[in-house]
């Protein structure tokens, strides 16, 4: 094998090396078991800043809660102009009802709320298993 030739191994070993590193990094290694699903209504007036702090807030805790798997969310859906009942749904996994208690115990949770709650009318969460 001439010098050139291993010059190109080298470089499509090192590539599929940093492919996988990526792969790794953006799979989810721990399956998700339960999910909490969090409906949040907000006061009438709310300013539509507020409603964004509130979103990247909650979006945040995945960041600085490690028993959070996965989280996604959004705004509701209002059915022929009918006022919704709830304006956001956050969308939280986890692996374990452990992972959930400590979710909600924890200081980085317990500060968003302290943060927020102002600006709610009514919450509403569920836990649920997740079905395979």
């Amino acid at each position: 094998m001439n010098a050139k030739s291993r010059g190109y191994t080298l470089i499509i070993v090192l590539m599929c090396a940093f492919a996988l590193t990526i792969y790794g990094a953006y799979s989810p290694a721990r399956k998700a078991q339960k999910q909490q699903i969090v409906c949040i209504k907000f006061k009438k007036g709310v300013e539509s800043t507020a409603v964004e702090q509130h979103m990247n807030g909650f979006a945040s805790l995945k960041h600085e809660i490690p028993q959070i798997v996965g989280y996604t969310s959004g705004k509701t859906i209002r059915p022929n102009q009918a006022v919704a009942e709830y304006d956001v749904v956050h969308y939280l996994t986890f692996q374990s009802e452990n992972d959930i208690h400590l979710f909600e115990k924890s200081a980085a949770y317990k500060e968003f709320i302290a943060q927020n709650e102002g600006v709610w009318q009514k919450t509403l969460t569920v836990n649920a298993d997740i079905r395979p």
